[in-house]
Protein backbone atom coordinates (compact mmCIF):
# COMPACT_ATOMS: atom_id res chain seq x y z
CA UNK A 1 0.00 0.00 0.00
CA UNK A 2 2.52 2.48 0.73
CA UNK A 3 4.47 1.51 -2.88
CA UNK A 4 1.04 2.76 -4.66
CA UNK A 5 0.82 5.49 -2.82
CA UNK A 6 4.69 6.76 -3.23
CA UNK A 7 3.48 6.12 -7.42
CA UNK A 8 0.78 8.26 -7.26
CA UNK A 9 2.49 10.85 -5.20
CA UNK A 10 5.64 10.56 -8.01
CA UNK A 11 2.52 10.42 -10.91
CA UNK A 12 0.85 13.56 -9.16
CA UNK A 13 4.18 15.60 -8.83
CA UNK A 14 5.43 14.59 -12.58
CA UNK A 15 2.19 15.80 -13.83
CA UNK A 16 1.96 19.04 -11.76
CA UNK A 17 5.71 19.68 -12.95
CA UNK A 18 5.04 18.96 -17.14
CA UNK A 19 1.72 21.73 -16.18
CA UNK A 20 3.87 24.35 -15.27
CA UNK A 21 6.48 23.78 -17.86
CA UNK A 22 4.05 23.86 -20.50
CA UNK A 23 3.40 27.51 -18.75
CA UNK A 24 6.71 28.67 -18.88
CA UNK A 25 6.93 27.31 -22.47
CA UNK A 26 3.62 29.27 -24.08
CA UNK A 27 4.29 32.08 -21.52
CA UNK A 28 1.02 31.66 -19.67
CA UNK A 29 0.45 32.52 -16.31
CA UNK A 30 -2.63 33.36 -14.09
CA UNK A 31 -3.55 36.40 -13.51
CA UNK A 32 -1.45 38.29 -15.65
CA UNK A 33 -2.54 40.01 -19.10
CA UNK A 34 -0.26 40.46 -22.52
CA UNK A 35 0.47 44.19 -21.08
CA UNK A 36 3.70 43.83 -23.60
CA UNK A 37 1.98 44.24 -26.65
CA UNK A 38 -1.22 46.11 -25.45
CA UNK A 39 -1.30 49.50 -27.17
CA UNK A 40 -1.71 52.72 -24.35
CA UNK A 41 -4.73 54.85 -25.24
CA UNK A 42 -4.55 57.16 -27.82
CA UNK A 43 -5.28 57.83 -31.26
CA UNK A 44 -2.88 56.36 -33.99
CA UNK A 45 -2.81 56.00 -37.35
CA UNK A 46 -2.71 52.66 -39.21
CA UNK A 47 -3.09 50.62 -41.87
CA UNK A 48 -6.01 48.41 -42.99
CA UNK A 49 -5.51 45.56 -45.71
CA UNK A 50 -8.45 44.09 -47.06
CA UNK A 51 -8.27 40.55 -49.36
CA UNK A 52 -9.88 42.83 -52.04
CA UNK A 53 -9.60 45.33 -54.60
CA UNK A 54 -13.20 46.27 -54.45
CA UNK A 55 -13.50 46.72 -50.33
CA UNK A 56 -10.65 49.42 -49.70
CA UNK A 57 -10.13 52.40 -47.81
CA UNK A 58 -10.45 55.51 -50.26
CA UNK A 59 -7.30 56.00 -52.36
CA UNK A 60 -6.65 59.47 -51.17
CA UNK A 61 -5.83 57.81 -47.87
CA UNK A 62 -3.41 55.18 -48.88
CA UNK A 63 -5.53 52.31 -47.31
CA UNK A 64 -4.77 54.34 -43.82
CA UNK A 65 -7.36 55.11 -41.09
CA UNK A 66 -7.73 56.50 -37.58
CA UNK A 67 -6.81 53.60 -34.73
CA UNK A 68 -8.46 54.71 -31.53
CA UNK A 69 -7.20 52.99 -28.31
CA UNK A 70 -9.89 53.54 -24.94
CA UNK A 71 -9.43 51.30 -21.93
CA UNK A 72 -7.63 48.60 -24.10
CA UNK A 73 -10.63 48.99 -26.77
CA UNK A 74 -9.69 49.33 -30.13
CA UNK A 75 -11.58 50.59 -33.07
CA UNK A 76 -10.34 51.47 -36.54
CA UNK A 77 -12.29 54.20 -38.53
CA UNK A 78 -11.85 53.84 -42.11
CA UNK A 79 -13.13 56.04 -44.98
CA UNK A 80 -14.47 54.54 -48.48
CA UNK A 81 -14.27 54.85 -51.73
CA UNK A 82 -17.84 56.03 -52.41
CA UNK A 83 -21.28 55.22 -50.27
CA UNK A 84 -21.85 51.75 -52.29
CA UNK A 85 -21.11 49.86 -48.99
CA UNK A 86 -23.90 50.62 -46.54
CA UNK A 87 -23.42 48.47 -43.77
CA UNK A 88 -20.42 46.06 -41.97
CA UNK A 89 -20.61 43.00 -39.86
CA UNK A 90 -17.49 41.86 -37.62
CA UNK A 91 -18.28 38.32 -38.36
CA UNK A 92 -19.41 36.32 -41.44
CA UNK A 93 -22.40 37.77 -43.90
CA UNK A 94 -24.38 34.52 -42.50
CA UNK A 95 -24.31 35.65 -39.29
CA UNK A 96 -24.66 39.22 -40.21
CA UNK A 97 -28.59 37.83 -41.88
CA UNK A 98 -29.43 36.77 -38.34
CA UNK A 99 -32.49 38.64 -36.57
CA UNK A 100 -30.51 41.30 -34.14
CA UNK A 101 -26.47 41.13 -35.87
CA UNK A 102 -25.18 43.90 -34.65
CA UNK A 103 -24.22 46.03 -37.85
CA UNK A 104 -21.81 48.68 -38.06
CA UNK A 105 -23.96 51.70 -39.42
CA UNK A 106 -21.76 54.26 -41.75
CA UNK A 107 -20.95 57.77 -40.92
CA UNK A 108 -20.90 60.19 -43.98
CA UNK A 109 -17.00 61.78 -44.27
CA UNK A 110 -15.64 64.08 -46.48
CA UNK A 111 -12.70 63.76 -48.13
CA UNK A 112 -10.39 66.53 -49.31
CA UNK A 113 -8.64 65.56 -52.14
CA UNK A 114 -4.87 67.48 -52.95
CA UNK A 115 -6.29 68.82 -56.47
CA UNK A 116 -8.97 70.62 -53.82
CA UNK A 117 -12.50 67.95 -55.28
CA UNK A 118 -14.24 67.01 -52.13
CA UNK A 119 -16.48 63.72 -52.06
CA UNK A 120 -18.48 62.66 -49.10
CA UNK A 121 -18.50 58.57 -48.75
CA UNK A 122 -19.32 56.33 -46.36
CA UNK A 123 -16.75 55.99 -43.03
CA UNK A 124 -17.26 52.76 -40.70
CA UNK A 125 -15.80 52.65 -36.90
CA UNK A 126 -14.77 48.68 -37.09
CA UNK A 127 -14.08 46.96 -33.84
CA UNK A 128 -10.54 45.44 -33.80
CA UNK A 129 -9.21 42.45 -31.31
CA UNK A 130 -5.82 42.09 -32.24
CA UNK A 131 -3.54 44.05 -34.35
CA UNK A 132 -1.43 42.00 -37.55
CA UNK A 133 -3.89 39.17 -37.16
CA UNK A 134 -7.08 38.45 -40.49
CA UNK A 135 -10.39 38.84 -38.67
CA UNK A 136 -14.04 38.30 -40.83
CA UNK A 137 -15.75 41.54 -41.71
CA UNK A 138 -19.25 40.94 -43.96
CA UNK A 139 -20.34 44.24 -46.00
CA UNK A 140 -23.59 44.68 -47.55
CA UNK A 141 -24.11 46.91 -50.61
CA UNK A 142 -26.67 48.82 -52.44
CA UNK A 143 -27.76 45.56 -54.02
CA UNK A 144 -28.87 43.79 -50.81
CA UNK A 145 -25.99 40.91 -51.14
CA UNK A 146 -23.67 40.14 -47.74
CA UNK A 147 -20.40 39.62 -49.05
CA UNK A 148 -17.56 37.64 -46.55
CA UNK A 149 -13.94 39.50 -46.65
CA UNK A 150 -10.84 39.34 -44.59
CA UNK A 151 -9.39 42.24 -43.13
CA UNK A 152 -6.15 43.10 -40.87
CA UNK A 153 -4.87 46.16 -39.07
CA UNK A 154 -1.53 47.17 -38.72
CA UNK A 155 -0.17 49.87 -36.61
CA UNK A 156 1.82 52.29 -38.08
CA UNK A 157 2.56 55.46 -35.76
CA UNK A 158 0.81 57.27 -32.60
CA UNK A 159 -0.81 60.64 -33.72
CA UNK A 160 1.04 63.20 -32.11
CA UNK A 161 -0.71 65.62 -29.83
CA UNK A 162 -2.44 68.52 -31.99
CA UNK A 163 -1.35 66.86 -35.19
CA UNK A 164 -4.60 67.43 -37.98
CA UNK A 165 -6.29 63.60 -38.85
CA UNK A 166 -6.93 64.07 -42.53
CA UNK A 167 -3.13 65.15 -42.86
CA UNK A 168 -1.98 62.48 -41.16
CA UNK A 169 -4.22 60.07 -43.33
CA UNK A 170 -3.05 62.08 -46.74
CA UNK A 171 1.10 62.24 -45.91
CA UNK A 172 3.02 59.47 -47.62
CA UNK A 173 4.38 56.97 -44.84
CA UNK A 174 8.16 56.57 -45.35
Amino acid sequence: MLRSMKKISASIICIALAISISFAITGCSKGKSDTKNALADGKYVAKFKSDSKMFHVNEAYSDKGILTVKDGKMTMHISLASKNIVNLYKGKAEDAKKDGAKLIKPSTDTIHFEDGINEEVYGFDVPVSKLNKEFDLALIGTRGKWYDHKVKVVKLRKLKKGEDVEKALLAKEK
